[in-house]
C-alpha cells in the first residue's frame, strides 16, 4: 500500500447496473484481481459469473442472449434458453435440473429457476489477513413459493489479490417445513480461444457413457475438441470421477497452441457432487464446452425418481459445496495439471459403457 494511491490501482470490486436492451436493470459486480484475472458477478442472476478474462484472453463463453433481466424468464419447456448467457458459471436448480419433463403431475422446464432469481443481502468486501487481500462477494438467493418450496442458497465468491482462481462456497438450506426434491448443477462454460482446434479435455474420469445416439458418434473422441462444424448437434457425456487423496475431482481444458500454452480447470469434492456432465457443443457460433459438477444427471427429475437417485432436502437440512475454477498459464502449469490427473487415473483412459441404465447401476 506504500506504493499505491488507491487499492483500485491493482484490484477492485465495482458494482454497476446494465442500462440497455433486455439487460437493463441487471446489477453486477466487476472484479479485477490484479493478476490479469477479471470477471463479472451477476447479482440479479443468482450471483452467477458472466464474462471472464485473463490477461486479455476470454475464458468464458458468452451466448448471443447476453445478460437478460430475470423479468423476461420463460420457465416453460425450453424457454430457459432465451436468457441463457452461460458465462463462466450458470447454476441450475434447485428443485429440478435437466430436460423438460412432467414429474408427479408437475410440468418442469429446462434447468430450473435458480439462475433467473435475483440475490438479496449482497455484500462486496475486501478482507485482509496479514499481507493477503481477498475480494469477497456474498449474498443469498431463494427459490420460494407460497404453498411450495423455500430453499435458500447462501453463496460466497472469493478471489485473492494477485491470484488467478475463483473460489465458490455455497450453503443450501431448506428453510421450509416440507421435504423438497433437491437438484443442483454447476454449469461452467468455456469458449474460444481456450476451446479451439487442438484443445483437449483432461479429467479424472474412470467411466463414462454417451447420453444418446448422437453422443455415441465418435464417443471414443469425447476429449478431443475441433474447429466449428456447421449443423453440429450437441454431444453430452456422463462421467464417474476418480479423486485425489483429499477427495477432489478435476476437469480441465488445455490448449498447448495458445500463447505459451494455456488452459482452465474446475476442482470439486465428489462427496458433495457425485455426478459430472461434459457438454460438447462444437457448432458455428454455438462453440462451447461445458464442465458440469452436479448431484444429478440432466435427463429430468422424473428419471432421477425412477432410478431412485433423486436427492431430497429435509426441513432445516443444510448441504454445502466448495468449488474452484482457475487458469493454467504456460507449459509448466499445463504439465503439472496433466500429471496430477494422470496420477489419479494411473494413466488409464476411462472405460465407456453403452447405456445410461448401465452407468446408473454401476455408479449408484
Amino acid at each position: 500500500m506504500r506504493r499505491l494511491g488507491s487499492l483500485s490501482q491493482l484490484t477492485f470490486a465495482r458494482p454497476f447496473e446494465f442500462i440497455d436492451g433486455k439487460e437493463r436493470g441487471v446489477r453486477a459486480v466487476e472484479i479485477k484481481t490484479g493478476s490479469g484475472l477479471s470477471f463479472l458477478v451477476l447479482i440479479d442472476r443468482g450471483l452467477d459469473i458472466g464474462e471472464t478474462n485473463y490477461k486479455g484472453v476470454p475464458i468464458a463463453y458468452i451466448s448471443p442472449t447476453l445478460y437478460v433481466h430475470p423479468s423476461y424468464f420463460e420457465p416453460e419447456k425450453l424457454g430457459w434458453l432465451r436468457g441463457a448467457f452461460l458465462g463462466l458459471l450458470t447454476t441450475c436448480g434447485l428443485t429440478y435440473v435437466g430436460a423438460p419433463t412432467v414429474d408427479l403431475g408437475e410440468e418442469l422446464g429446462l434447468h430450473g429457476r435458480y439462475s433467473y432469481i435475483p440475490a438479496r443481502n449482497v455484500t462486496v468486501n475486501y478482507e485482509w489477513s496479514d499481507d493477503e487481500c481477498d475480494i469477497v462477494v456474498k449474498g443469498v438467493t431463494r427459490e420460494v413459493s407460497f404453498f411450495g418450496s423455500n430453499i435458500a442458497l447462501y453463496r460466497e465468491i472469493r478471489a485473492k489479490l494477485g491470484d488467478k482462481k475463483i473460489l465458490i462456497r455455497d450453503k443450501v438450506v431448506n428453510e421450509g417445513y416440507e421435504t423438497q426434491p433437491f437438484m443442483i448443477l454447476y454449469h461452467f462454460n468455456f469458449g474460444f480461444p481456450i476451446v479451439d482446434e487442438g484443445s483437449r479435455l483432461v479429467l479424472s474420469s474412470k467411466l463414462y457413457v454417451p447420453r444418446d445416439e448422437e453422443a455415441m458418434k465418435d464417443a471414443e473422441k469425447f476429449d478431443e475438441l475441433h474447429k466449428p462444424v456447421k449443423g453440429y448437434k450437441e454431444k453430452v457425456y456422463f462421467h464417474e470421477m476418480l479423486v485425489d487423496e483429499e477427495g477432489f475431482a478435476y476437469a480441465g481444458i488445455v490448449n498447448e497452441g495458445l500463447l505459451d500454452g494455456m488452459g482452465v480447470y474446475v476442482k470439486f469434492r465428489k462427496d458433495q457432487l457425485h455426478r459430472f456432465i461434459q457438454w460438447k457443443m462444437m457448432g458455428e457460433q454455438f462453440y462451447v464446452t461445458g464442465l458440469e459438477p452436479a448431484n444429478c444427471l440432466v435427463l429430468g427429475r422424473d428419471k432421477e425418481r425412477e432410478w431412485r437417485t433423486l436427492q431430497l432436502l429435509e426441513p432445516e437440512q443444510i448441504r454445502e459445496f466448495a468449488l474452484e475454477v482457475g487458469v493454467l498459464e504456460g507449459r509448466e502449469e499445463l504439465d503439472k495439471f496433466k500429471e496430477k490427473v494422470n496420477k489419479i487415473t494411473e494413466g488409464k483412459r476411462p472405460k465407456m459403457v453403452r447405456t445410461v441404465e448401465e452407468f446408473i447401476a454401476l455408479t449408484k
